[in-house]
């Protein structure tokens, strides 16, 4: 899907009439030049840490699902309904915003265990996923992918609920979806990787009428393999990039599960994006000494074609090595350039804004 988004400043750009090979091998290349030095980066946002207003006597809870809308403008996010998860509680989950941070509309309430990923398809549909989480989840929720309309109703179910398997019709713990231009869904199916956890580690492909044709994917390092597949993101050459949280790199396949590229220089990845101008966004909320040495947490901003990193939205939290997770999990870009952070372990959301946007609009006034 392509977003009208605001074009944002590269280093340089691979001219779109190269192959995908040679882009590759490009990419490959740059990972060595680019490093992990996360400090001469720029960092050309502002912080406004209040954006989104939820109605009085309601907290935020652990978000990672943010997403858009079609009109690039409104911001869909789904909540852990004031806590880290939804079970036994009567409030709506997903939640639309307008430009300014005003609540629209909500639904959901009474479906999900522990909303994970979002995505916004070409018709304004709404697609989330519920990955249950690690609180104990009555019978019949959770371990499935829904699609909503823009206005709530509920149109499509991926897998079974409250069913964790890895056949053709069942998923366990679904982290984030979206679908392709020619309608194809993708999933990463498989969030969390402690010692003994039953986990999935897969990428499993659906038709758009929801039929199964295929998944690739295991446990392991190896290109093709997974631990902890946690985000999914396309860019405009058809490639799906995967968030490899685990193993600390995004993979690269083509739609038939081919692995094309492994980068390691945008972090630890919890969530991704790419707008309209192949600009990748990787939110990290987990690297430290122990995860990913060199590395810390933020939001790294690239070229999703060549691999170049250019910006980074460092995480403010101080003690990153003792923070079990903080900072942006989720992120998502609006039509302005606008950068927004769904955050688990501080439970908000914060949208960045280019600091010469700030400037012009106190000018203005």
């Amino acid at each position: 899907m392509r977003k009208n988004v605001v074009r944002k400043s590269v280093l340089w750009r691979t001219p779109r009439c190269l192959s995908s090979r040679v882009v590759v091998l490009l990419a490959a290349a740059l990972v060595a030049c680019v490093g992990h030095a996360d400090q001469t980066l720029l960092t050309p946002y502002a912080t406004i840490a209040d954006w989104a207003k939820l109605p009085d006597g309601r907290q935020w809870g652990a978000t990672s699902a943010i997403y858009p809308a079609r009109d690039g403008q409104h911001i869909w996010i789904a909540e852990r309904c004031g806590s880290n998860s939804c079970v036994d509680s009567d409030l709506d989950p997903i939640l639309l915003f307008d430009a300014e941070g005003h609540l629209v509309k909500s639904f959901g309430a009474g479906l999900f265990a522990w909303p994970h990923g979002m995505y916004v398809d070409a018709e304004g549909n709404v697609w989330v996923a519920d990955a249950v989480g690690y609180a104990a989840v009555p019978s019949g929720i959770g371990h499935v992918i829904y699609k909503f309309s823009p206005t709530g109703e509920l149109l499509m179910t991926l897998g079974e609920k409250g069913q964790a398997g890895a056949s053709q019709a069942t998923l366990r713990k679904p982290s984030d979806m979206l679908v392709a231009p020619n309608g194809d869904i993708f999933v990463v199916d498989g969030h969390g990787s402690a010692a003994g956890e039953v986990v999935n580690n897969r990428v499993v492909k659906f038709a758009a009428d929801g039929q199964f044709i295929t998944a690739w994917g295991s446990a392991g390092a190896g290109p093709g393999q997974f631990k902890d597949p946690h985000a999914l993101a396309m860019d405009s050459t058809g490639r799906l990039f995967v968030g490899d949280r685990g193993n600390s790199r995004i993979q690269i396949f083509d739609q038939l599960g081919q692995h094309l590229a492994t980068w390691t220089q945008f972090g630890r990845p919890s969530g991704l994006f790419i707008d309209a101008d192949d600009q990748l966004y990787s939110a990290d909320s987990e690297s430290n000494t122990a995860r990913n040495p060199g590395f810390k947490r933020g939001i790294r901003i690239g070229d999703a074609l060549t691999g170049v990193v250019t910006t980074f939205i460092p995480d403010p939290e101080t003690d990153q090595d003792g923070a079990g997770t903080s900072g942006a999990e989720g992120v998502a870009v609006d039509a302005k350039g606008n950068v927004y952070g769904a955050e688990v372990g501080p439970r908000a959301i914060k949208k960045y804004v280019k600091s010469q946007q700030l400037k012009s609009a106190a000018l203005i006034q």
